[in-house]
């Protein structure tokens, strides 16, 4: 199995960094998404539509994308030599990942929130919360490229 993934490595990493763009995509964009459906009518048209685009969102792009990085990245840090399991870098780099699936997780909650008529969250926490994910992938992409 490791020949094969060192045979096809930069396909792997390939993988990994699609799955990765696609899956913070929809971080950016749910919480967008979350801001201007608090602005909607409950029982509206809108208040529906804005429901099905967030739980197509969620369920078909965002939760593959995830998977995808997830094991794709699991596979290339289990290669000998690829990670030094004692260099703080790695370590801050985990710390973010959990942090990135525990906001995934968040959103899916506040998507059924919205899909069940019951948001417990103003316009201003969706627009706080958007930045979130952009602070989780600096600190995990500066710990993977530069790995102070």
């Amino acid at each position: 199995m490791q020949l094969f993934l060192l045979t096809h490595l930069s396909w792997f990493v390939a993988l990994h960094i699609m799955a990765f763009v696609s899956w913070m995509a929809g971080l950016f964009y749910l919480p967008r998404l979350f801001v201007y459906h608090t602005q909607m009518a409950p029982n509206s048209e809108e208040y529906a539509r804005f429901c099905l685009m967030e739980r197509r969102l969620q369920r078909q792009i965002m939760a593959p994308a995830m998977v995808v990085t997830f094991f794709t990245g699991a596979l290339m840090a289990s290669l000998p030599g690829v990670v030094d399991w004692s260099a703080l870098w790695w370590w801050v780099k985990i710390v973010c990942l959990f942090g990135m699936f525990a906001f995934h997780g968040a959103c899916a909650v506040w998507r059924r929130g919205f899909a069940e008529g019951h948001n417990h969250h103003r316009e201003r926490f969706y627009r706080i919360a958007n930045e979130v994910p952009t602070i989780l992938m600096i600190v995990i992409v500066i710990m993977i490229v530069v790995r102070p």
